[in-house]
């Protein structure tokens, strides 16, 4: 694939475009809430896009699309029912409690609502996942530029490092934002061309079906297994996800779906930087109606990919190194077979923008978590604001350095992508349980939070280390310890992982929570779903009330489930 002066053309003005954001907003940028909460002056809707754009990292646009060329439309589970129900939930009410606590993080509201060792445990994991997500995230930016356009991989990674540290650490969050609003409007633009030319290409969705039909037979599934979300789900083995309608309804619509949009506070800071209680509570509810349509762009691509493997002179993917089919180039076969000059810019623009959006949406967490959840709280407590606005500085540069050299980690160990989701899964699903009981619960207390926390942990640990997927060799994949159960999936064996991580982290709580001591009602008021006030002040306009969009969105999501079924 080779650009043209005018596809280098696009990508250099948007390089200039985000720097000169970061440039602009730094004399906006005066005390340590501007820098990290963006003074909490954004507008509903510029939350609601930058909360949706920070979840576009590479996990989102090239993983979704080569999970579209792998799994078909079941993909889809991970929006509809893997992200809309847990952003209406978040919106209606959980932000609340984290806005009306004036909590500058997710790791403080619970320092707030149980105690120190709760947060800090909190923190340092958090910590952690940012960076490691991050490098793995400009790992794979790197490779798929090299393996695109023969770009080194070295260059790759100081390059849009270097444009991301230069407007995070001019403009804080605020900068951040707004050039993620910015990059969800490229992206849109940018992989749209390609769905529509996909399409006309393939003979339009009769077209797609007769394709993915071949391809699904081929896999041993029933012809319209690809193009369906339920209808065979009733057997994982029927299911091209390789789960049943339980694992994808408890472990992925309820476990790890609210256990991500509900506490990963990479999202929720784009919400806190609303500049009220209403529009905080837009924020993600917003986010969701985008959402609901992003399979179109995402997963589609993919789709279409493997279904012209099925047309002559259609598309061939290349091969692993294990003989498998390397579906992680889905979407830029589908860039290099359909964009001419100028549109392939701005397709690669819109590949770039998810990386770094992604990228600069975990710097921003990890600054903010460092200087006041790790910094303040625990090295130096009692330093002026203008101090603790340099250390959110210089934790960016260094939040930044340590995402590159989790890049060069994740080049050098193949099996760390595998790790990463295995330890999410270890760490979201129980703190969702902590959560849940936390802000819901009033007799919830710090030790039951704790505790529970630690087991459910240990108890995914447990169950990976006791199951593992067909085909699978002991070690990562799980079987470490003994294999009393084979699943039919990896998949399958993460959903019920995350299962028992909830599960655990649920009853262990409660029981320790029932022997010993908890705080004062009148110390839990705004922390607390029923000892906090629920007159929010009202929106703007109504249509843009949480009260009226919520159920619109939550019946958009099932009208879509039934047209696929």
């Amino acid at each position: 694939m080779t650009l043209t002066l005018v596809d280098g053309l696009i990508i250099g003005l948007y390089l200039l475009v985000v720097v000169a954001i970061g440039v602009a907003l730094r004399r906006r940028t005066r005390t340590s809430e501007d820098f990290f909460l963006s003074g909490r002056s954004i507008p509903a809707w510029v939350a609601g896009l930058a909360f949706m754009s920070a979840n576009m990292g590479a996990q989102e646009v090239v993983g979704m699309a080569a999970s579209g060329a792998k799994y078909g439309l079941a993909t889809s589970h991970f929006y509809w029912v893997g992200a809309i129900p847990a952003m209406v939930f978040l919106g209606l009410f959980m932000m609340p409690l984290y806005y009306g606590s004036r909590a500058r993080s997710v790791p403080e509201y619970l320092k707030l609502r149980f105690d120190e060792k709760t947060r800090l445990l909190n923190a340092a994991t958090f910590a952690f996942m940012t960076v490691i997500s991050s490098g793995i995230s400009m790992y794979a930016m790197g490779l798929l530029l090299n393996l695109l356009l023969g770009w080194p991989f070295d260059l790759s990674i100081w390059l849009w490092a270097g444009v991301v540290l230069l407007y995070v650490f001019m403009g804080g969050l605020t900068s951040g934002i707004y050039n993620e609003v910015l990059q969800f409007f490229l992206i849109v633009f940018g992989f749209a061309p390609l769905v529509i030319l996909g399409l006309i290409d393939i003979g339009g969705w009769s077209g797609l079906m007769a394709s993915l039909a071949d391809v699904s037979l081929q896999r041993g599934y029933p012809a319209d297994a690809f193009t369906t979300v339920w209808r065979h789900t009733g057997s994982a083995a029927t299911s091209p996800l390789g789960v049943d309608w339980f694992g994808i309804s408890m472990g992925l619509g309820f476990v790890l779906s609210f256990g991500y949009w509900c506490t990963d506070f990479l999202l929720i800071q784009r919400a806190m930087a609303a500049h009220s209680l209403s529009a905080a509570r837009q924020a993600p509810i917003i986010a969701a109606i985008p959402k609901l349509l992003f399979p179109a762009l995402v997963i589609l691509p993919g789709m279409i990919a493997i279904g012209l493997t099925h047309r002559t002179g259609g598309l061939s993917f290349p091969l692993k190194p294990d003989g498998s089919l390397n579906y992680d180039l889905a979407m830029p076969l589908m860039l290099a077979r359909y964009l001419p000059a100028g549109l392939l810019g701005l397709g690669i623009t819109a590949l770039m923008a998810s990386f770094m959006s992604g990228m600069a949406g975990n710097v921003t967490a990890f600054n903010t978590v460092w200087t006041y959840d790790l910094y303040q709280a625990h090295i130096k407590p009692n330093a002026s604001d203008k101090h603790y606005l340099n250390v959110g500085r210089i934790a960016t540069v260094a939040g930044v350095l340590l995402s590159i050299a989790a890049a060069y980690l994740a080049a050098r160990f193949n099996n760390i992508m595998d790790l990463l989701q295995l330890v999410f899964a270890f760490v979201n699903a129980p703190l969702f349980a902590t959560f849940l009981l936390g802000m819901f619960w009033q007799r919830t207390t710090g030790h039951g939070a704790f505790f529970g926390l630690l087991m459910g942990t240990v108890g995914a640990a447990l169950h990976h280390g006791l199951t593992i997927p067909q085909h699978a060799i002991p070690g990562i994949k799980g079987g470490w310890l003994s294999i009393v159960h084979t699943y039919p999936s990896e998949m399958a064996q993460n959903f019920s992982t995350a299962i028992v991580a909830w599960t655990v982290c649920f009853f262990v709580t409660i029981l320790i929570s029932l022997v010993t001591v908890p705080r004062q009602a009148d110390q839990l008021k705004g922390l607390v779903y029923s000892l906090t006030e629920r007159g929010y002040e009202k929106p703007a306009t109504w249509y843009l009330n949480p009260a009226l969009l919520a159920p619109l969105v939550l019946i958009a999501a099932l009208a879509l489930n039934l047209t696929f079924w």
